[in-house]
């Protein structure tokens, strides 16, 4: 759901390849350092003059470390949590947060300003250990054109999606790899129950669903839809992204066009939020601490949207034109609460695969 990590038009997480920047063990934060220390997927990204900001005014220097998708990111910074990376973590979603949780990735630590973070967005509020940053959509997006050409009705719905008429359509990502491949699977579990949605990836196997690894080769790949995937001549005018995938496709458009090339199944979504914390055995608590302080902030909160195509959480941050107009926060989103997905994801994952990769 963020932009960062391809050249032309699209949002997105769901990358399975691992990189890295701006920090090495030997420039980490510690204890007093004036340094501090951002561990993230690798969908970040900020305006320099925010950061800039910040910095002035903290009198902490900002680095980041980016480590791939958000799914690699988490399970590396738990493998690393005695000797941690750095010293906030950013970018564990509502599908990950209790393999966090449980891991003892964060200490707990209450940011200014979390009271006007919107309440339906809030958890672990007894400890404090996570604050929310963004919340998006991850839903299925159709390239017009191909159904305008085809005289065809786009699919609104997760029923619609099993149709013979959407047949050999619809690519997503491999649950176990990627994040917004596991939001479609968590999308289809809270639609149909424990048991229906295993009878439901049955008829969409046999509909033809394509399964890539991650979100970059799905979307800018096998869709027909986006600028990336007009380039390589992909087939699937379905695809697993985000609400706020059609914005980008305009903004970053060269010329931009009047309106969005591509669409939302508003039948098909799942609400993510992401989440930010200080990691235990940080070096540079305090900086990591202010960092957070900032992350809620009304001038980072306005300027994430058109950076990472997702939207803020803080009571009266601004959310941009554009988004409004092509890329609107589903209605009726398909959520999960985080106890429920805590008690079943790697079950689901683990049922998902054998049922649909093999």
């Amino acid at each position: 759901m963020h932009i960062k990590t391809f050249a032309v038009a699209a949002v997105g997480l769901g990358l399975v390849t691992l990189s890295a920047c701006g920090s090495s063990p030997s420039d980490k934060g510690s204890a007093g350092s004036k340094t501090v220390t951002l561990v993230s997927h690798n969908s970040w990204a900020a305006s320099k003059s925010v950061i800039a900001d910040f910095e002035k005014s903290s009198g902490y220097k900002v680095k980041v470390l980016e480590d791939g998708d958000a799914g690699q990111a988490v399970n590396k910074a738990i493998l690393t949590k005695d000797n941690p990376q750095g010293d906030v973590f950013f970018g564990v979603d509502n599908t990950l947060l209790s393999r966090a949780l449980d891991n003892g990735l964060f200490q707990p630590y209450e940011p200014k300003g979390a009271d006007l973070i919107r309440p339906q967005y809030r958890v672990d509020e007894a400890k404090r250990r996570v604050t929310p940053i963004d919340t998006g959509d991850i839903c299925v997006n159709y390239d017009k054109k191909y159904f305008a050409d085809h005289k065809l009705t786009p699919p609104a719905s997760f029923d619609d999606l099993i149709k013979p008429e959407y047949r050999n359509l619809l690519v997503t990502e491999n649950a176990a790899t990627s994040s917004p491949g596991l939001g479609f699977l968590l999308g289809t579990a809270a639609k149909y129950g424990d048991q229906g949605w295993q009878d439901y990836w049955k008829k969409l196997k046999a509909n033809g669903v394509k399964v890539v690894d991650g979100w970059e080769q799905a979307y800018n790949q096998e869709f027909s839809g986006s600028a990336g995937g007009r380039k390589a001549k992909g087939d699937r005018p379905l695809v697993v992204s985000y609400a706020s995938s059609p914005p980008a496709e305009v903004i970053y458009a060269d010329p931009q066009p009047k309106t969005a090339p591509t669409g939302v199944a508003q039948g098909t979504c799942f609400r993510q939020v992401e989440y930010a914390g200080l990691l235990s055995n940080a070096r540079n608590t305090e900086g990591g601490k202010a960092f957070l302080d900032f992350l809620i902030t009304k001038k980072f909160q306005d300027d994430m949207p058109l950076n990472m195509f997702v939207y803020p959480v803080r009571e009266g941050a601004e959310v941009p034109a554009e988004f409004a107009e092509y890329g609107p926060q589903a209605k009726n989103p398909e959520t999960l609460a985080p106890d429920r997905i805590a008690a079943n994801r790697d079950q689901w994952v683990k049922s998902w695969t054998s049922l649909v990769l093999r």
